[in-house]
C-alpha cells in the first residue's frame, strides 16, 4: 500500500480514515468510487475486509422459494412479474412450496420472496412459515421483503408492526433485503413508481428491527442512477443501521438488462464498476458486519474476485432462482457445497459455513420429518 500515491489521487484523508477505522464522508466515498487508479480502492477495501474477517469467506446451504410471480407492481427492471391470467403466472400451494424444500435436503437457510399478489393474504405466508419452521427447526427463515410486508399490511388492513410480529411468531427470523432498489426519488420514479418509496422501505426495516427481526439490505445499481445517488443510498443505510442496528448483510445487486421493460435504456454495470461498488460498499458501510457477492447475479467468477474487493460472502447453494435468471443471469441455478468451498479456496480464502444470521452452521439441519439425514446439495 505504501507504493500507492493516495495523496496525488486525492485520497489521503480517505486512506487515513480507513486505516484508523473512522467513518468516510459521502465526498470521500465518491472520490473512491471515481478514483482513476482502482488499485488504491482495492487496497483500502482489502484492509477493511481483512480487519473484520481475516481470510474467512462465508457461504450458506440454502433454498430459494418464490411463492408467486403475480405482482401489483410494474417495476421496469423486472423480468419476473406477471399479471393474473398471463402466460407463465403461478401461485405455489404451501404443499408445493414444501415439496421444493424437501427436494433440497438439509438446509441452514430458507429464503422466501416473490411478487406482491393482489389477493394472496397474510394467512398464506404465516401458514407457509409455520410449515417451514416445523420441518426445519434449526434453519434460519428469511422471508418477505419490506415491500411485501407493507403490501400485506395494506391488503390485511393491519399495521406493519402487527404483520411483523405475526411473521416472527410463525418462525421468521429475518427479512431479505430486496425492494430497496435505489432510494433516489427521480430514479425510483423511472424504475418502480408504484413500489413502496425508499423512505417507506427504511421505515419498514426500522420496524422489523424494533420487533426483534434482523434483515439484509440491497442496492440495485448500473441502471439510471448517478454515482452520487449510490453513495447517498449507502449513507441512508448507514444512518438507519446507526439507529436500529438490525442489518446483517449488504448485497450490491447489478442491474441485469434482459427481458424487462427498461431494456436497453440501461446496459448494466461493467465488471470493473461492480468491483468498485463492492469495495466502496465495504468502506462506507462501516457498521455493517457483512458484504455479499451474490454469485447468482454476478456469475461465480466475478463473485470470486469480489472477495478480494471487500466482500466476505458468496451466498449459497440456492437450488432454484427465478428472479435474476429471468432477467438474463447466465449463472447456474445451483451450486453444491463442494463447489462453493472450492471457489472460496481457489480465491485464497477459508470457507466458513453459516446460516442466515451468520451463525456457524453444520450438518444437523435436516428436515425434522427425515428418518435419516440426506446428503445436502
Amino acid at each position: 500500500m505504501e507504493s500507492i500515491p493516495f495523496a496525488d489521487l486525492g485520497l489521503a484523508s480517505a486512506r487515513d480514515k480507513v486505516l484508523a477505522g473512522e467513518r468516510l464522508s459521502l465526498d470521500e466515498g465518491l472520490a473512491l468510487l471515481e478514483c482513476p487508479d482502482p488499485h488504491a480502492l482495492q487496497a483500502l477495501a482489502w484492509a477493511a475486509r481483512e480487519r473484520r474477517h481475516g481470510d474467512r469467506a462465508h457461504y450458506v446451504v440454502n433454498r430459494h422459494v418464490n411463492p408467486t410471480n403475480i405482482c401489483v407492481n410494474r417495476c421496469r427492471f423486472c423480468a419476473y412479474r406477471r399479471d393474473e391470467g398471463q402466460k407463465g403466472a403461478y401461485v405455489l400451494t404451501p404443499d408445493e412450496a414444501m415439496a421444493k424444500l424437501a427436494d433440497a435436503g438439509p438446509l441452514d437457510e430458507v429464503h422466501i420472496v416473490g411478487g406482491c399478489h393482489p389477493s394472496l393474504g397474510l394467512d398464506y405466508y404465516l401458514d407457509l412459515a409455520r410449515r417451514v419452521r416445523a420441518a426445519y427447526p434449526r434453519a434460519s427463515i428469511k422471508a418477505l421483503t419490506a415491500v411485501e410486508v407493507e403490501h400485506l399490511a395494506r391488503l390485511s388492513g393491519l399495521d406493519v408492526p402487527v404483520v411483523l410480529a405475526a411473521l416472527r411468531e410463525a418462525g421468521v427470523d429475518m427479512l431479505p433485503g430486496g425492494g430497496a432498489e435505489i432510494f433516489a426519488d427521480a430514479a425510483r420514479r423511472t424504475l418502480c413508481p408504484e413500489k413502496l418509496s425508499g423512505e417507506g422501505w427504511l421505515q419498514v426495516m426500522a420496524q422489523a428491527h424494533e420487533a426483534g427481526l434482523r434483515s439484509n439490505a440491497t442496492m440495485l445499481f448500473g441502471h439510471v442512477e448517478t454515482p452520487r445517488e449510490r453513495l447517498e443510498h449507502l449513507d441512508a443505510l448507514r444512518r438507519q443501521q446507526d439507529a436500529t442496528g438490525g442489518f446483517v448483510c449488504f448485497i450490491p445487486l447489478p442491474y441485469l438488462p434482459g427481458n424487462n421493460p427498461l431494456g436497453a435504456e440501461a446496459q448494466g454495470p461493467q465488471a470493473m464498476d461492480v468491483l468498485r461498488t463492492v469495495a466502496v460498499s465495504r468502506l462506507m458501510l462501516d457498521n455493517f458486519p457483512h458484504i455479499k457477492a451474490y454469485w447468482v447475479m454476478l456469475g461465480l467468477k466475478l463473485a470470486q474476485l469480489c472477495l478480494s474487493w471487500g466482500a466476505d460472502d458468496l451466498d449459497g447453494t440456492v437450488v432454484e432462482e427465478k428472479i435474476g435468471h429471468e432477467a438474463g443471469s447466465e449463472s447456474s441455478q445451483a451450486l453444491t457445497t463442494a463447489q462453493l468451498e472450492e471457489a472460496i479456496r481457489a480465491s485464497g480464502f477459508t470457507p466458513v459455513r453459516r446460516d442466515g444470521l451468520f451463525r456457524a452452521a453444520h450438518d444437523g439441519n435436516a428436515p425434522a420429518s427425515a428418518g435419516k439425514e440426506a446428503p445436502h446439495a
